[in-house]
């Protein structure tokens, strides 16, 4: 019986040591961001958007702008847009870039380098992430008022409300993933939530999609997360330590790199996933 089970034990620990995954760190940009919180991939123009908040993260300041790195980690530009207010989360469809901006969303034409549009969205005071689905619904959070809101035809109206938390937001084809406060929902189309994965640091931020069911998930105070669709968990970094933030990623699936904002490290990092 002592053989037998050694040996189930050694296959789970195998396979378990098999499915192990790392990041190696590639680059990181010079310090000359200004408290960067998003980073979004821009295939067509080999950049990245990165959103800096250059202030509070609650205030109306004016201060906010969308700046651009190379995918080699050069800063390109820091202020591509300003005049914004916090800016968070990215969003990209149909070449425009959508931006969550405290109380609104902002709307860029990406080609025109302009801002063409600022959609309100009642009673937001946080507007944190945006995830846009495959027919162009936008989805924001907004994790002080405890929901999230659905934008068609550049109208807002509330989507789900009475979460704990809510941040990072990700579209897979019919289903909305949610970052709640250490946790990842699951909501479909009628709006059942289901809890993929908990027990995460209460600041959970970013969320990409890495295979199906697996994603990456970061956590603000300065923790990454693989969770696997079995809702078990891998810690890929924890830098709270070295008090270094990791805020909302951006992912190339092709690739598999990551791209880090630290928020107050005023730069973005990028790393190799294994």
């Amino acid at each position: 019986m002592k053989s037998i089970l050694s040996f189930l034990l050694f296959a789970v620990t195998s396979f378990s040591f098999g499915q192990k995954h790392e990041l190696t760190k590639l680059w990181e940009t010079d310090t000359v961001l200004k408290t960067p919180e998003s980073a979004l991939p821009y295939f067509k123009g080999d950049y990245l958007f990165v959103s800096n908040i250059d202030g509070k993260a609650n205030e109306k300041d004016g201060k906010g702008s969308i700046g651009k790195v190379s995918f080699e980690g050069k800063v390109l530009l820091t202020d591509w847009i300003s005049g914004l207010n916090a800016p968070k989360g990215m969003g990209i469809y149909k070449n425009k870039l959508y931006v969550a901006d405290l109380s609104e969303v902002v709307v860029i034409d990406i080609k025109k380098a302009k801002i063409i549009n600022h959609i309100p969205v009642e009673g937001a005071t946080f507007l944190n992430d945006i995830a846009i689905d495959k027919n162009g619904v936008v989805y924001v959070s907004d994790t002080r008022k405890f929901t999230v809101h659905k934008i068609e035809n550049e109208v807002a109206s509330l989507y789900l409300d009475k979460l704990k938390g809510p941040n990072g937001l990700y579209c897979d084809k019919d289903t909305l993933y949610v970052l709640d406060k250490g946790s990842l929902l699951k909501v479909d189309v009628k709006k059942k939530i289901t809890t993929v994965a908990d027990g995460m640091e209460a600041s959970t931020d970013g969320l990409e999609k890495v295979d199906d069911g697996e994603f990456l998930v970061t956590a603000w105070s300065g923790i990454c997360y693989y969770v696997k669709a079995d809702g078990s968990k891998q810690v890929l970094f924890d830098n709270r330590d070295k008090k270094i933030n990791s805020a909302d990623i951006g992912f190339d699936p092709k690739k598999k790199i990551v791209y880090v904002p630290t928020f107050y490290g005023n730069k973005i990092v990028a790393y190799q996933l294994k």
